[in-house]
């Protein structure tokens, strides 16, 4: 994939007897906000271990723009940003001391360093808090300022692993206005979250990891075209040959009835149900009742991944 600024090719990992990846391959397009989903255990860590440089793959290949990365390229790793589902800032340290420690980490100095310095601080909303103490945040605050130290650097590739863990919802509202910021200014982002909501609206693909395989990795629209969208109709007095005149109305897949109730399997569910409210007064049937499903980016997911708990 030319466009690519991450390519990840059948990666395998085990710790002892546990697959914790098995052949997973995947590809990041440049500019986009990516999203990985899946249970606890699916191996989403290992894989952003694996991708940021800070564990070996047992086999498998990985390339960042377009050249081989690995464990032991440290220089390659000042192109990857990495927001940690543990919050990595100190304590101790104030929101500045934070970023110009996490600054020279990756080789700024003097006014360059203090130049990214006031621009994250502005950033995350943290100007006025500059010389607080980080132990003294709000969880939202810290949440902000763990974004900020992920990109004071300014990488090319952003990994964000649960940034919104324990927010309100303002701060919630200001992390997702700066993912969507940096990656409109050229970062391409890859994002994991187990609100799916979150996923849904920033994400152009997503890929679903379970057991360390992946299980689809997709658009949005065509994830949720492997669910149907049904309705489901109760009504009385409904003539013989009835389901045939509902599967006759345009955009019904099908139709299944019992004792007076068709569930319907439909492409849109507003004409379709305005159809079958004029096929009710025309035949003389009432519709008691109706419900929609539709399909959701939560119901793909419990799909492809089953609804066991997972510890």
């Amino acid at each position: 994939m030319p466009d690519a600024v991450l390519e990840v090719t059948d990666i395998r990992k085990r710790f002892g007897a546990t697959v914790a990846l098995d052949g997973v391959s995947l590809a990041v397009e440049a500019g986009e906000v990516f999203g990985l989903l899946g249970p606890n255990g699916a191996g989403k860590t290992t894989l952003l271990s694996i991708v940021a440089g800070l564990t070996r793959a047992d086999g498998g290949t990985v390339k960042l723009f377009g050249k081989s990365f690995t464990h032991d390229d440290r220089e390659m790793r000042h192109l990857i940003g990495i927001g940690t589902q543990d919050l990595s800032i100190y304590p101790d340290l104030t929101a500045s001391e934070n970023l110009r420690f996490f600054g020279r980490l990756y080789g700024l100095r003097g006014k360059l360093l203090e130049s990214r310095v006031g621009e994250m601080l502005a950033a995350v909303g943290l100007t006025d808090r500059a010389n607080a103490r980080a132990g003294t945040f709000s969880g939202g605050m810290k949440r902000r300022l763990n974004l900020a130290v992920a990109v004071v650097h300014a990488p090319k590739l952003l990994i964000l692993d649960e940034p919104t863990t324990g927010v309100d919802p303002q701060s919630r509202n200001h992390i997702f206005e700066q993912v969507q910021a940096l990656n409109a200014a050229g970062l391409s982002v890859i994002y994991t979250s187990h609100y799916m909501e979150e996923v849904q609206t920033l994400c152009k693909r997503i890929a679903i990891l379970d057991n360390g395989l992946l299980r689809a990795c997709d658009t949005l629209p065509n994830l949720l075209s492997r669910l149907e969208t049904t309705i489901r109709v109760t009504v009385t007095n409904a003539p013989a040959g009835f389901a045939e005149q509902l599967v006759a109305i345009p955009g019904v897949k099908r139709a299944q009835t019992k004792a007076g109730t068709f569930e319907l399997v439909v492409e849109g569910i507003g004409p379709v149900l305005a159809r079958v409210a004029s096929e009710c007064a025309a035949t003389g049937a009432g519709l008691a009742s109706a419900t929609t499903t539709e399909p959701t980016l939560e119901r793909v997911f419990l799909h492809l991944t089953g609804r066991g708990l997972r510890d």
